[in-house]
């Protein structure tokens, strides 16, 4: 399994962990990859920890289970740093993306010593700049994106636009905002 890219991502019941981790597997399915997406729900309440995991190859993935020792970590709520033990077999030549206004060094000591890349985006202040309301899924998926050099920007972009269109097809109007979100994360992530 060398080739095959592990992501597991941390958020809250109804902050869209798992709807980025969905759209990261069909975009990257849409390119040529092999993918698999996936959440782990404990409670289902809107605010509970949940998981969500990616698998991305260029070959078949025959694996089928959790993720445990991931080479990339997505928080979207900064606030799980104290709950959760989201460096858990995280791989130190992978990395840590979290939503926070902090930068990089800032966050480190929070992270139970891990020793690898800590990559740091404001997806709040992305968020309601491009969609006038804190969402912040689509601005950490751009973030993985470009953190884990998953696949070109401009190729990511497109198919996301083309995601975006099926996905939002009875409200239009909040496709060009979640576009500027995506754009500005590439741009902004630290």
């Amino acid at each position: 399994m060398s080739n095959v890219l592990e992501i597991r991502w941390h958020g809250r019941g109804g902050q869209g962990a798992k709807t980025a981790s969905l759209l990261l597997a069909d975009v990257a399915f849409n390119t040529g990859k092999y993918v698999q997406g996936f959440p782990e729900y404990g409670p289902e309440r809107m605010g509970a920890p949940i998981t969500a995991y990616n698998r991305i190859s260029d070959t078949p993935i025959r694996v089928h289970s959790n993720i445990y020792d991931p080479q990339y970590v997505v928080v979207v709520d900064e606030t799980l740093l104290e709950s959760v033990d989201v460096t858990k077999g995280l791989k130190k030549d992978g990395a840590i993306v979290i939503n926070t206004a902090k930068t990089p060094d800032e966050i480190r000591p929070l992270l139970n010593g891990y020793e690898g890349r800590v990559a740091t985006i404001d997806a709040r202040k992305i968020s309601i700049e491009a969609l006038g309301k804190y969402f912040p899924n689509s601005p950490m998926l751009a973030a993985i994106v470009k953190v884990a050099n998953i696949m070109d920007e401009d190729a990511f972009l497109e198919e996301m636009r083309g995601s975006y269109k099926h996905k939002f097809a009875s409200k239009p109007e909040v496709i060009e905002g979640n576009m500027k979100a995506l754009e500005l994360a590439l741009q902004e992530v630290r």
